[in-house]
């Protein structure tokens, strides 16, 4: 047939075209997943058994089981070539060593939270490697450590460490659902971070299998890659497979509290206030916001927004009493607002179980899952009150229905630790961690850009009053609209510090330093991983202080 007729007869010539590409796609990544395949059952004699294709009928299920944001468990997202879940380490080198045979990405998961899906989503051939079987937890009490493996999630952390003392406790985050991994990787906070800091200021040792398949651990890694990997992003050196923790200790009995106020009880007002002075409490108190709209009958429109004023206390409800009433006047705390527990109990309670018994904390069953994006921002000066009130303007709109405003206070601990202490840079500098969060329904998804939308107008308007230059970023609310890597492998560096001094700061070339040493061919990639000055492209810039670097690789 000639080029003149093929042309003269669009659809069918549209429809070859479309049937042609489908079929060599598809040949092409069956190709890739039996080399895969065939390579796994001649270097190792148990893993191929732990592995998941598509024409598995469990594939679905596992793949979408820790997938959190549901905007990424759709038909269309793109799907992994083989799921594999190790029971042990050693089942992962020729995991590595296979992929990198077939030009094959790796995609490591923990516990599935983050944010953009990059764990378990790529544009290209990818394997996910799930650690959801290896989640081996030991608490030695005398010690105050603990060693965990990289699939456990911290609810089950949190269990085994009260079992092992009820006052000892990890500095993690609130949720019980999320992997330990994940976490640990971009820095992570939670209640303690005021009176201890990041969670990964806490990590006493790690292993990971490298880039080469070899199994290392804190000495034998050195310090320079132990120090990336607490806070510097996991997935750019290798696949973690557990870590070291350092415990802490804390009363037997805590107070938790939550106070609600509306637009109708001076909430701007309110937070005004609070910026000024919970950053400067005592580091025993961490007193966090979440505000939101709700239907009101005490409002002249119906709904409201209301705010929680909420975390825990340090100590017993007396002491929180007397001194909020000095320090917070404003937020007339009360007795009735507040509960004493002990540690466990709050996380149970804030993690919203139906049953109050800690052995809710076991489960992986993730049940807020969402459709979602989340902007996020530090501020270094205090907002003026108009900008708080244009602010909660935005959560009255149609789109914010079900979104939230979030405020999580620094100091404390967080003004004491150097920005370079881990890769995480947000320290004194900051008064206060924001963000703002949109939901969605799955019913409403076909409009799902009307409420990105908003959150880019907010985020937006936001801009004039949040830090500069870089405009930090929190790694664990990954973000991929401030910038990510090419797909071949080789991204500049300019290209990649458009996010990671963001997400880093100054440290981000420290990073890539680390980054060139051990994984020079940037086999661990995916859309914001830490490039390796080996792989640019040709005639991009890199800094003299950064390429000098590379010469005495």
């Amino acid at each position: 047939m000639s080029l003149l007729k093929i042309m003269k007869t669009p659809t069918i010539a549209a429809l070859t075209f479309i049937l042609l590409s489908i079929f060599s796609c598809s040949s092409a990544a069956y190709s890739d997943q039996e080399n895969f395949l065939s390579c796994l059952s001649q270097n190792s004699n148990n893993v191929s058994n732990l592995a998941y294709t598509p024409s598995n009928s469990s594939f679905s299920s596992i793949l979408n089981f820790t997938i959190w944001n549901l905007r990424f468990a759709t038909p269309s997202t793109p799907k992994p070539l083989v799921i594999i879940t190790p029971t042990h380490e050693s089942q992962i080198p020729p995991i590595i060593l296979c992929a990198k045979k077939n030009d094959i990405e790796i995609r490591a998961r923990s516990g599935g939270h983050d944010f953009e899906a990059l764990s378990s989503v790529a544009k290209v051939a990818f394997v996910v490697i799930d650690m959801i079987r290896l989640v081996n937890i030991s608490v030695d009490a005398a010690s105050k450590t603990a060693w965990v493996d990289a699939g456990a999630n911290l609810g089950s952390i949190y269990y085994r460490i009260a079992l092992a003392s009820p006052v000892l406790a990890f500095p993690g985050g609130a949720c019980a659902t999320v992997g330990v991994t994940g976490l640990l990787s971009g820095g992570g906070y939670g209640f303690l971070l005021r009176k201890f800091g990041m969670a990964a200021d806490h990590v006493l040792d790690i292993r990971i299998v490298n880039v080469n398949g070899k199994i290392l651990n804190r000495k034998s890694m050195g310090e320079d890659l132990f120090w990336a990997l607490r806070g510097g992003g996991g997935a750019s050196f290798g696949v973690i497979v557990a870590w070291k923790l350092q415990l802490v200790t804390i009363p037997a009995t805590i107070t938790s509290f939550v106070v609600h106020r509306t637009t109708e009880q001076n909430l701007t007002g309110l937070l005004h206030r609070w910026q000024y002075v919970a950053p400067k409490m005592d580091p025993d108190l961490t007193l966090l916001i979440n505000a939101e709209m709700i239907n009101s009958t005490q409002a002249p429109t119906g709904i409201t927004i209301d705010a929680s004023f909420f975390g825990i206390f340090l100590g017993g409800v007396d002491r929180l009493l007397n001194y909020t009433q000095k320090v917070f006047p404003e937020l007339a705390m009360a007795r009735a607002d507040c509960t004493e527990m002990s540690w466990i109990q709050s996380i149970v309670i804030f993690n919203e179980y139906p049953a109050t018994s800690p052995e809710t904390l076991l489960s992986r069953v993730q049940p807020n899952k969402s459709f979602m994006k989340r902007k996020t921002d530090y501020v270094e000066k205090p907002i003026p009150l108009s900008g708080f009130e244009e602010m909660v303007k935005f959560y009255y709109e149609p789109e914010a229905i079900l979104n939230t405003l979030s405020f999580v206070p620094y100091g404390g601990k967080m003004a004491e630790v150097s920005e370079s202490a881990i890769p995480y840079p947000h320290r004194a500098r900051n008064l206060y961690h924001m963000f703002h969060t949109v939901y969605w329904e799955g019913k409403d998804n076909q409009n799902a850009d009307t409420y990105i939308d908003w959150l880019d107008r907010i985020y937006n308007f936001m801009t004039q009053y949040v830090s500069k230059n870089p405009r930090g970023a929190y790694m664990n609310y990954r973000d991929i609209d401030i910038g990510v890597n090419n797909p071949d492998g080789k991204t500049s560096y300019a290209q990649a510090s458009v996010w990671g001094k963001r997400y880093f700061g100054n440290n981000f070339d420290r990073l890539v330093k680390i980054k060139t040493k051990v994984d020079p061919t940037n086999f661990f990639r995916q859309e914001q991983t830490i490039p390796s000055l080996k792989m640019q492209p040709l005639r991009s810039y890199v800094p003299s202080y950064v390429n000098d670097f590379v010469d005495v690789l």
